[in-house]
């Protein structure tokens, strides 16, 4: 697994994924072993096929077991909790995704991340509903839960308000097409990048993934990068914080290579 402080954790969205065949994998790399190289180059992968459909507990024992001491993973949840009317009405998909085998993972679980169409709008009874619906542990592993919110009425205190009183985390979307805001509201940080450029041999400038690394070591020290955009005029308590970076969007062909980029400068 590649070296970051204990706290950060950095990663891309899964790893089967063709271009990467070409560029990041080397020449012949046998595609059932992937995911045991790119573990050993990242300390972090989301995965993204838990959103749209129910994952074997085997495979989650699988992938545990293909992996280092140290690396985690980021699941999202089932998209059948999320993309629908009434998000108070959800209890029987979490408690299917969440009893699916998401626990085999143990110490390598990191944050369950459930992602909500940017069509949905902020309510805040119902959603303060939803959250009330998440458990905060499964066969004795402790669930970390992030919100990744889509839609600009979330852009508000009200929301803000909710997610610590149910200490959620937000996830920081870097990008224009959904709402951004860096309002801490839980013990760790999670933060999707969304802007690299194909162009780019690392998908990032240098000068961007400097700044990328000077955020991630004032999170995890318990600051708050005071360049990025908030919703409230204070920043949270100050205190050391985990944090996970994920380069997931944009060309996605470079997300690898800006991840080690990353990984290198911390």
């Amino acid at each position: 697994m590649a070296k970051t402080p204990s706290r950060i954790r950095v990663g891309v969205g899964g790893w089967t994924y063709e271009p990467w065949r070409d560029n990041f994998y080397p020449k012949g790399w046998p595609h059932s072993r992937e995911l045991e190289y790119a573990a050993g180059k990242l300390s972090a992968i989301e995965i993204n096929g838990t959103y749209y459909s129910t994952q074997k507990r085997e495979s989650f024992a699988k992938w545990r077991d293909e992996t280092p001491d140290g690396f985690v993973f980021s699941l999202k949840a089932s998209r059948y909790a999320t993309n629908r009317k009434l998000l108070a009405t959800a209890g029987e998909s979490i408690e299917r995704f969440v009893g699916s085998g998401i626990a085999e993972l143990g110490p390598k679980l990191g944050p369950v991340v459930w992602q909500f169409m940017p069509t949905k709008r902020f309510e805040a009874e119902d959603f303060e509903a939803f959250l009330a619906l998440l458990p905060k542990e499964v066969e004795g592993v402790a669930l970390r839960h992030v919100m990744d919110v889509r839609h600009a009425s979330f852009k508000t205190p009200e929301f803000l308000a909710l997610v610590r009183k149910h200490k959620a985390a937000t996830v920081f979307t870097d990008s224009d097409d959904y709402p951004s805001f860096a309002d801490l509201s839980a013990d760790f940080v999670y933060a999707r990048l969304m802007r690299a450029e194909a162009e780019r041999p690392t998908g990032y400038a240098a000068q961007a993934l400097d700044q990328w690394a000077q955020a991630a070591s004032t999170w995890a020290g318990g600051g708050e990068p005071a360049e990025l955009p908030r919703i409230a005029d204070k920043p949270s308590p100050a205190k050391p914080r985990d944090v996970f970076i994920y380069f997931i969007n944009g060309a996605k062909e470079r997300a690898p290579a800006a991840a080690m980029a990353l990984i290198e400068r911390l």
